[in-house]
């Protein structure tokens, strides 16, 4: 393993981790049979034997502040058949407020939105890796992981998601995109170190961004980008992650467009695994139509040929779900992602046209900054110009100037593309998909507003309906 001095930790935190040595050989102990006749797979087995059975892996969000309860959580989600588990860890962490952390985690542990990993330390994260048979991914949203992935890496974690640029400007107000580029840069030198060694870390870039309207063609286009940087540092496997947008033909060939802009721009020899996350937008408030929209996303897994889900559950509207509800979501999204909605046929061609104009809309934004004689500078440049950009960002290193829309279908469209470098043609098919889509009267932000509360008024269409019938 890469020297932990090459992550550029603080003293007090480099000092607290075990050696290369015994970090190497804690990971290889893993697939190892112990004395109960068991051992943890490596989340890239997993995402293999889930490409080999094309039944996508199901994953759900899971984490709490206290260690107890982290592992109960993790065996009662285990029951519920998920191929991965995930530690999400807490907002202070993220934001390297380790010291906060480790306050609240003696004082008040019930105020963490997660598991403070760090205030933790990898002693009892190795104590959450064995307790489970599936193995573990991180989940954080943090600008700047270099503790954090240290950490997890002395524990045996073998996926780590996030990248500088949708770990940053969805989260941060004013993170430059230099220093989040270049902290993630050496997070990946060391998985590249790391899969020399016989460790493969899957590298989860989180494609999800903003969560709000994302166009395809943006998510696929930022992720493309951080999966040329961690390729260039060595990374072997990446998990590229897209956010579910609700129509379905959109959705599949946004999965598909994945493995196709993998095999012309990243090097063969890279895993490269499609990945879902379920429905991150506004969440309908009854269970009923909830556990329809989950569903729908295994579907969706399977039909876009996803290597991996990530599960919502019926609770998403009023926070935190909790242990048994989120159980109920694996379950939910491993029926619809299961054989038995095999019966189901989409328009191929219709997907076809999508996925085409999605791999030329991220080729016209990819291009002009792989043309650039340094990546991160080009990737910097492209943001301070506009040429790169995503909706709704947090960040003032963005300029949010695109306006996405629905169309009739549902579809995700751009009415104002900002300064992504479109060709005439993407922006006319832009504009024609949008035609008559609005209601009369409504101002652009309104409409979008409107867009975002999608699925509330389809679950409102829905509950009408079921109710009349329920008074019949």
């Amino acid at each position: 393993m890469a020297d932990t001095d090459d992550l550029g930790l603080p003293s007090e935190i480099a000092a607290r981790l075990p050696g290369p040595r015994d970090t190497l050989a804690n990971f290889r102990a893993l697939r190892e049979f112990g004395a109960d006749r068991t051992s943890t797979p490596f989340v890239c087995d997993v995402l293999r034997e889930a490409e080999r059975t094309g039944r996508p892996a199901v994953q759900p969000r899971c984490g709490v502040g206290g260690h107890p309860e982290m592992l109960e959580l993790l065996r009662t989600l285990n029951e519920a058949g998920p191929a991965i588990l995930s530690v999400t860890v807490d907002s202070h962490t993220r934001l390297r407020r380790f010291d906060v952390a480790s306050t609240l985690l003696r004082t008040d542990p019930t105020g963490l939105n997660g598991y403070p990993l760090v205030a933790h330390g990898w002693q009892r994260v190795r104590e959450l890796i064995r307790s489970v048979p599936v193995p573990l991914e991180v989940r954080h949203g943090s600008p700047d992981p270099r503790e954090l992935f240290a950490v997890a890496m002395a524990a045996g974690i073998t996926s780590f998601e996030g990248g500088g640029i949708g770990y940053n400007l969805p989260y941060s107000k004013d993170v430059s995109l230099g220093h989040s580029l270049r902290a993630w840069q050496r997070v990946d030198a060391v998985c590249g170190t790391l899969a020399e060694a016989g460790v493969m870390i899957d590298r989860e870039l989180f494609g999800t961004l903003t969560a709000v309207l994302v166009p395809p063609s943006v998510s696929l286009a930022m992720t493309l980008l951080e999966g040329l940087a961690a390729v260039r540092e060595g990374v072997r496997c990446l998990s590229v992650s897209y956010p579910q947008g609700g129509e379905i033909h959109q959705d599949v060939a946004a999965l598909r467009a994945i493995r196709s802009l993998a095999a012309r721009y990243l090097d063969e020899d890279v895993e490269v695994y499609p990945v879902l996350h379920e429905f991150m937008g506004v969440f309908p408030r009854t269970p009923e139509f909830a556990g329809l929209l989950i569903l729908h996303g295994g579907l969706t897994a399977r039909l876009g040929g996803a290597t991996k889900v990530i599960s919502k559950t019926v609770q998403e509207a009023y926070g935190i779900p909790d242990a048994a509800v989120n159980a109920d979501g694996i379950r939910m999204t491993a029926l619809g992602a299961s054989e038995m909605l095999d019966f189901v046929r989409l328009d191929e061609d219709r997907i076809a046209e999508e996925q085409h104009w999605i791999e030329r809309e991220v080729t016209e934004i990819v291009e002009p900054v792989l043309g650039a004689p340094d990546l991160f500078a080009g990737i910097e440049a492209g943001f301070g110009e506009g040429t790169l950009d995503i909706p709704f960002s947090a960040s003032v290193h963005a300029r949010s100037h695109i306006v996405p829309r629905r169309d009739r279908s549902g579809a995700i469209r751009y009415a104002e593309c900002g300064g992504l470098p479109f060709s005439p043609a993407v922006r006319r098919r832009q504009a024609a998909c949008l035609e008559r889509s609005g209601a009369p009267g409504r101002t652009l932000l309104e409409a979008a507003d409107a867009d975002i509360h999608y699925f509330l008024e389809k679950e409102n269409v829905f509950t009408t309906a079921h109710g009349n019938r329920g008074n019949r």
